[in-house]
């Protein structure tokens, strides 16, 4: 590669940490999909003693990381902690609503990381209805000062 066209290069990815008010968006979105749970929620009896799986999403938003600078996970949301965490709240007790858990989970995540935004999607594949559905999904989205 010549000299011209590392320059041009540069100046095409300018990496500077300026605020340019006209260059693109570095906020950083963090996407959990498919986080598979045996727990015990549900409005029955039965739901919250035999139990049944849950499948979790979450989309976090962490806002300017430092570490798409840094490269360090130490500057970002480690996700495999955020799942450790999703799972403790997920199965430490048992909630009548699917509602309720996401709401306990987006709020424990608020309080434990720094994001600014948070949505959780909790999915029953198999839910206890006598009509024949594929699954039953509530979605919580929660910001951080509400």
């Amino acid at each position: 590669m010549t000299a011209d066209r590392d320059d041009e290069l540069d100046n095409d990815f300018d990496y500077d940490d300026e605020d340019d008010d006209e260059g693109p968006d570095s906020d950083v979105t963090i996407e959990i999909t498919g986080l598979s749970l045996y727990t015990h929620h549900g409005v029955t009896a039965a739901e919250r003693e035999v139990g049944q799986r849950l499948i979790l999403d979450l989309r976090i938003e962490v806002g300017d990381a430092d570490a798409m600078v840094t490269d360090d996970v130490e500057h970002t949301v480690d996700y495999g902690v955020v799942c450790q965490l999703v799972a403790l709240v997920a199965q430490q007790r048992s909630y009548k609503t699917l509602e309720r858990l996401c709401a306990a989970i987006a709020d424990r995540l608020l309080e434990d990381f720094d994001i600014e935004q948070v949505y959780v999607k909790a999915t029953k594949p198999e839910p206890p209805i006598p009509l024949p559905v594929e699954s039953v999904s509530v979605e919580v989205w929660r910001q951080r000062g509400e």
